[in-house]
């Protein structure tokens, strides 16, 4: 099909598709209110670019909350979507071509052995925290029950994830949470961590960390914290989580953040970009907590089907194929580079930046929901989280054009809503 006729059947497509209103009324009626939407309906995308129903054109600095790395409508995605489209679903009752072939490639990736396909990061912390209570329980150690956590930290919304999350604003509303959790600071360096060593103690089954803080506003965790926690968990026999769901696979230019650290974890959590875009998520287990969960203890309807283990294989051969982990890395420097050079020239708006390849974030000195809005109406798609951090997660394929452009538009939008704040 011609290019010209393929953007006439599309535009014909979204003619007869429901307007906006109408979408707006039915979730209204329907749908339970846990959202607040932008006013605006996407239909399409191509590369970095969305388009809603009116044809406007948005690039996106959020893929879609760190999932579509690749863009839209990338040519490899789209034959494996061809190709697969005749098994979609088995349960994992029986076997299929894909799912050993991906658990060999991240078990090879991350250095560990063995992985448990789920189908969301929430889901593979929650299997990561009972495969450590289980696995206590396997070495006779029957009261080791407790976990540790950060302050800030963010794991999920099911009750066990959100019982190792720490801000209130998830917890408030279903307390009470699990107990036997500890929450403690990584910044806190007195006495070489003295409050981590106390914390992780002959009770600990396992101590979970955000390799990098994505929801409390992009904080990496310092490598000296990573250290000590490491230590203390092989003095007292606990698992160590890393929580990779938002920033491991290729954000921060390597496969999984934690490389950028001197530490490696028994138990490394993973979803996000894992299915490009279809659901799947996977923990990944070091050798000597395999024999955490036996047949029966832990198991899944729709982890790891076909269609996204064999997405999730393309993704992880382009990472190598198409020098994807270099491109973030050199990208992502280039948008810190400018985005600080922002910064030096409104120093009072803009309170830091941060972050590691594409996994970026501005912190303002106001609030910057006006900012996301604003940026909106111009044609662009942001996140702000934790109040006033602006959190960029765009696609590995951004380029640095649309970076400098998005750049160009943000500052004028900052200067324009700091005004309407007080802020100079």
């Amino acid at each position: 099909m011609m290019q010209a006729e393929a953007e006439a059947k599309i535009q014909e497509v979204e003619a007869g598709s429901p307007a906006l209103e109408q979408i707006q009324q039915l979730e209204s009626d329907y749908l339970m209110q846990t959202y607040a939407r932008s006013p605006v309906m996407l239909t399409r995308g191509k590369g970095s670019t969305l388009f809603d129903d009116k044809g406007k054109s948005y690039l996106d600095f959020i893929s879609g909350i760190g999932v579509n790395v690749l863009g839209y409508d990338h040519p490899r995605v789209r034959r494996v979507l061809r190709e697969q489209g005749n098994l979609l679903h088995t349960s994992n009752l029986y076997y299929h071509p894909y799912q050993g072939q991906l658990a060999e490639r991240l078990a090879k990736a991350s250095g560990l052995a063995r992985v448990f396909f789920c189908n969301t990061g929430t889901e593979a912390n929650e299997g990561a925290l009972k495969l450590a209570r289980a696995w206590q329980r396997r070495q006779g150690r029957e009261d080791k029950t407790e976990f540790v956590s950060l302050i800030n930290s963010f794991h999920g919304r099911t009750m066990g994830a959100l019982s190792i999350t720490a801000q209130e604003k998830y917890r408030k509303p279903f307390e009470p949470l699990i107990p036997g959790v500890r929450f403690i600071d990584p910044n806190n360096s007195a006495n070489d961590f003295a409050e981590a060593r106390e914390a992780i103690n002959e009770k600990t089954a396992a101590v979970i960390i955000e390799t990098i803080q994505g929801e409390s506003g992009v904080h990496p965790i310092n490598d000296d914290f990573l250290k000590a926690a490491r230590e203390a968990c092989d003095k007292v026999d606990a698992l160590l989580i890393l929580d990779e769901v938002q920033c491991g696979l290729g954000r921060t230019g390597k496969v999984f953040a934690f490389e950028n650290t001197s530490v490696k974890p028994d138990v490394l959590c993973v979803a996000k970009p894992l299915g490009l875009g279809v659901p799947l998520g996977a923990f990944i287990v070091a050798e000597k907590a395999v024999d955490g969960l036996k047949a029966g203890d832990h198991g899944t309807t729709f982890g790891g089907g076909p269609l996204a283990c064999r997405l999730s294989l393309e993704f992880m051969a382009m990472l190598e194929e198409e020098h994807l982990l270099q491109r973030v890395a050199e990208v992502g420097n280039y948008f810190r580079k400018h985005l600080r050079r922002l910064q030096r020239r409104q120093p009072g708006l803009i309170k830091d930046v941060r972050g590691m390849g594409l996994m970026v974030a501005a912190e303002l000195t106001f609030a910057g929901k006006g900012v996301i809005a604003k940026m909106l109406e111009r044609g662009f798609l942001m996140n702000c989280t934790h109040d006033t951090v602006l959190r960029f997660l765009p696609p590995y394929i951004i380029r640095k054009p649309e970076i400098k452009e998005m750049l160009a538009n943000l500052e004028e939008v900052i200067v324009e809503e700091a005004a309407k704040a007080g802020q100079s």
